[in-house]
């Protein structure tokens, strides 16, 4: 518990934050262009900072976790860019779903060693367009649009080709020439899958190839296959398939 915090925030990246537990009897906000709050800094409370925009703050009686993800404005799509322009200052809002999605980003991270970089790119689109949408009326254009044949063929041989790194959904995007936004959407409705549910499928059908034909350890088929961790490997495995990577490969050694 301390008394008194105090401080300013001045980043050239979009900062959205939550307090994850914990929190402040009074939160005292004054930002660029006239933003203000007063008020308690409870959990699930939420703020949202633009690029270049400062903040000042004086918190009493703090005790808390918080998290924040800072995204920059460089490598926004058009789209997302936008979605989020008219978005000001945010503070003092309590949100579940932006409190939830930043826990959820703090699990994984702890159980996995890590965060998926399809995922996090993935969850973050989706998060930028919910706040846009939520605390700034933005209207977003999304059109329903699908993939040509070539442009799906050059995308699915660069994730095939690329299974054992990080792959990005920007840079899939860019190998579509379409913004992310509109990449993401029109990827689904072309092949009925995320980016993000197609990568891992692709994973999965090399993970289960190496689990029936070579003796690799389940760590070392987790690591080729792309997985972030063996832990990582075993969630996604049992999830789409209903057993463990260790049970799937028993099955062929009966």
């Amino acid at each position: 518990m301390t008394s008194i915090v105090e401080g300013r925030i001045l980043s050239p990246n979009h900062l959205i934050m939550a307090t994850l537990s914990g929190g402040a009897d009074r939160h005292e906000i004054s930002a660029d262009g006239g933003h203000r709050y007063d008020g308690p800094d409870l959990p699930s409370t939420i703020s949202f900072l633009p690029a270049g925009c400062e903040r000042r703050l004086r918190l009493h009686n703090v005790e808390w976790r918080w998290a924040a993800i800072a995204l920059d404005p460089a490598k926004l799509s058009a789209t997302v860019r936008a979605s989020i322009e008219a978005l000001g200052p945010l503070s003092g809002s309590e949100d579940s779903f932006v409190w939830n999605m930043l826990a959820e980003f703090e699990r994984l991270d702890a159980l996995e060693g890590g965060l998926d970089a399809t995922y996090c790119d993935t969850m973050t689109l989706a998060l930028l367009l919910y706040l846009a949408r939520r605390y700034a009326g933005a209207r977003v254009k999304d059109p329903s649009i699908r993939l040509p044949a070539w442009r799906l063929r050059r995308v699915t041989e660069f994730i095939d080709a690329h299974l054992g790194a990080p792959i990005r959904v920007a840079e899939l995007a860019d190998l579509a020439q379409l913004s992310e936004g509109h990449f993401h959407r029109a990827f689904r409705e072309t092949t009925g899958r995320t980016p993000l549910e197609f990568v891992n499928a692709r994973r999965l059908a090399m993970a289960k190839q190496l689990l029936a034909r070579t003796e690799l350890s389940v760590a070392q088929i987790a690591l080729r296959a792309g997985f972030l961790s063996p832990a990582h490997f075993a969630r996604i495995f049992r999830s789409m398939t209903g057993q463990s990577p260790s049970q799937y490969r028993r099955s062929f050694h009966l």
